[in-house]
């Protein structure tokens, strides 16, 4: 009998990637997204089916994933993988751009996950793979809001498991470092202030860097294949990092004191 796995935003990047590597693979790929009726390439694979879900709305969820257990039965993996990258100079972020950027990558990220436990409650088994970052266990310059919405997936996601465990429901954090995506290009949330040149020179220095990782970095279909890995990993092995510098800040941060570590960045960073 074919797995059959979820996964939200689905319509480009890491979620595409993913879609198409699990129906590769065999699997019955629930492909979700906002506007499903604009996806030309997914809707012609084998084992895929579309769905509209806005990880914003509690309603469109449930619904979303109602049908799909009609559909399939059992559901064993979700991908939490809807979200986007903000970032920019702090002092420019209006209330509604921070809210819009918690509301999508962690409140959205719960909501998906409650209606899953809920199903896989039922079932006594199944997966819920979070898509965090680097940037949930690392901070660099700029991104002071995504990484809060990363690091808050990280401590929610780490204290659940130990809620759900008991009914054989298993969580995974996978932790990209730059990824070559639309997260450095159009699906991109930039902010600086227009009543100030304070921070021109800062901000200059740091997106350079930025985007140089950004065209430098790994595959989406690399994170692909270690979702993919996760979603059949039994073990109690929680995080998957991938990609430079996950690989390498990561154990670097363990293992140098705090202070080294920030100077370390600001080096990078040439600030």
């Amino acid at each position: 009998m074919k797995k059959t796995v979820i996964i939200t935003g689905s319509s480009s990047g890491i979620g595409k990637a993913a879609a198409i590597y699990f129906s590769e693979q065999g699997w019955n790929v629930a492909a979700t997204m906002r506007t499903p009726e604009k996806e030309t390439e997914l809707n012609k694979l084998p084992n895929v089916k579309l769905y509209a879900l806005d990880v914003t709305q509690s309603e469109s969820i449930h619904s979303a994933l109602e049908t799909i257990q009609k559909d399939f039965g059992t559901i064993e993996v979700v991908v939490n993988n809807a979200g986007f990258g903000a970032d920019g100079v702090f002092e420019s972020m209006t209330d509604e751009f921070i809210e819009k950027q918690f509301d999508t990558n962690v409140f959205g990220l719960m909501r998906v996950t409650r209606e899953a436990v809920k199903i896989m409650r039922t079932q006594k088994k199944g997966t819920i793979i979070q898509i965090a970052s680097v940037g949930g266990r690392v901070a660099f310059p700029l991104y002071s809001i995504y990484h809060g919405t990363k690091w808050a997936v990280e401590g929610f996601t780490e204290s659940l498991q130990y809620e759900v465990a008991p009914f054989n429901i298993r969580l995974k954090l996978v932790e990209p470092g730059a990824i070559k995506t639309e997260f450095y290009g159009r699906s991109r949330a930039f902010m600086k202030p227009d009543y100030t040149n304070d921070y021109n020179e800062f901000v200059k220095k740091c997106e350079a860097v930025s985007m140089d990782a950004g065209d430098k970095g790994a595959s989406a279909e690399s994170v692909a294949r270690v979702i993919f890995k996760a979603a059949n990993d039994s073990s109690t092995k929680m995080r998957y990092p991938i990609a430079y510098p996950a690989n390498l800040l990561l154990p670097l941060k363990r293992l140098l004191p705090e202070t080294w570590f920030f100077w370390m960045v600001r080096q990078s960073y040439k600030i």
